[in-house]
């Protein structure tokens, strides 16, 4: 079995070198002479993502294993969809995704393959929000990461934890199955939600992870601009994985207050018998009806539309399970 553990570069030549080490040594954990001892071969991988500085030089100097570079900068959604193809490239069974700024502790990775290994799950995410806070995380960063996590399950029908850790385990199995539509931002919650509209129920695992206050974001360059973006993608990915829900529930809830209003009317109609002085009534109550009813007709033509992608993504699983069929 083939573990490949990730690392999307973008400018990280201070602490990239310490960061390859730290894998290194945590390669030597008994963990992988006992419950990892099924992993035969440990490789390490970047994706450099069009970064200026001296960080392939630096991944060559510590012996990386496989690296990918390309320029300019596509940003976390690309590369992430660059280190998934190369890792089923070289016939990764595993792919662990680690920031390179040392942010995230490698002895952890242990901790977060043990669920894959065990078959218990597909895809398993480091949680900064269970049983071990974050220390020292922003607030916004908190606050936000909770809502979306709470908005997404209550859409899912699917309790969610962290969505924006990047942090995870990915089987060859989720490697396969999973999609990426957006490619020009970030892709965390993204392959969450199709994870679980697939069935790749994810686990997720509470560990300790430290901020450092100087660190710099190489996504949010401006908070309003994050959360815009991650908003954005976020809808997308529900409405394409969840339409019933999507459509049909805002579309019955207004033709439910439309019936509501249309009652009101008819309560003050047979009490007076005169229909101007309510007629405001009947026209709120006419638009909700007719608005609820074209939601419901969305949902049901997103619906099939969802059918038609079930089948192409099937297709498409196959023929990338040919394409990488480890020979």
């Amino acid at each position: 079995m083939k573990l490949v553990v990730n690392m999307p570069v973008f400018n990280e030549e201070e602490k990239l070198g310490e960061t390859i080490e730290r894998i290194k040594k945590s390669f030597n954990l008994p963990f992988y002479s006992q419950d990892g001892s099924k992993i035969t071969e440990k490789l390490i991988q970047i994706v450099d993502d069009g970064s200026s500085d001296r960080s392939v030089e630096i991944a060559k100097a510590h012996g990386v294993n496989l690296i990918v570079s390309y320029k300019p900068n596509r940003r976390l959604a690309y590369a992430f969809k660059q280190a998934v193809e190369n890792s089923l490239a070289n016939g990764a069974d595993i792919m662990v995704n680690i920031d390179a700024d040392g942010q995230f502790n490698p002895n952890d990775i242990p901790k977060l393959l043990l669920p894959i290994l065990n078959k218990q799950t597909d895809i398993s995410v480091a949680s900064r929000f269970g049983e071990k806070k974050a220390k020292d995380i922003p607030w916004i960063k908190n606050f936000g990461n909770r809502l979306a996590s709470n908005i997404i399950g209550f859409f899912l029908g699917c309790k969610t934890d962290d969505l924006t850790c990047g942090f995870r385990v990915y089987s060859r199995e989720a490697m396969l199955r999973l999609n990426l539509v957006n490619t020009h931002f970030t892709y965390t919650a993204e392959t969450i939600i199709d994870a679980i509209g697939k069935n790749l129920k994810p686990i997720w695992v509470p560990l300790t992870v430290t901020y450092y206050h100087d660190r710099k974001s190489k996504m949010a360059k401006s908070i309003y601009k994050f959360v815009s973006n991650s908003f954005k993608v976020i809808l997308k990915a529900i409405r394409d994985v969840r339409p019933m829900k999507f459509f049909g529930w805002p579309g019955l809830f207004m033709i439910s207050i439309g019936l509501v209003f249309f009652l009101i009317f008819l309560i003050n109609y047979f009490i007076s018998f005169k229909i101007t002085p309510y007629i405001n009534y009947i026209l709120f109550s006419a638009i909700l009806i007719f608005l609820g009813i074209q939601l419901l007709i969305f949902a049901l033509i997103a619906d099939m539309i969802k059918s038609n992608r079930q089948l192409t993504e099937e297709q498409f699983y196959q023929w990338k399970k040919d394409k990488y069929d480890k020979k």
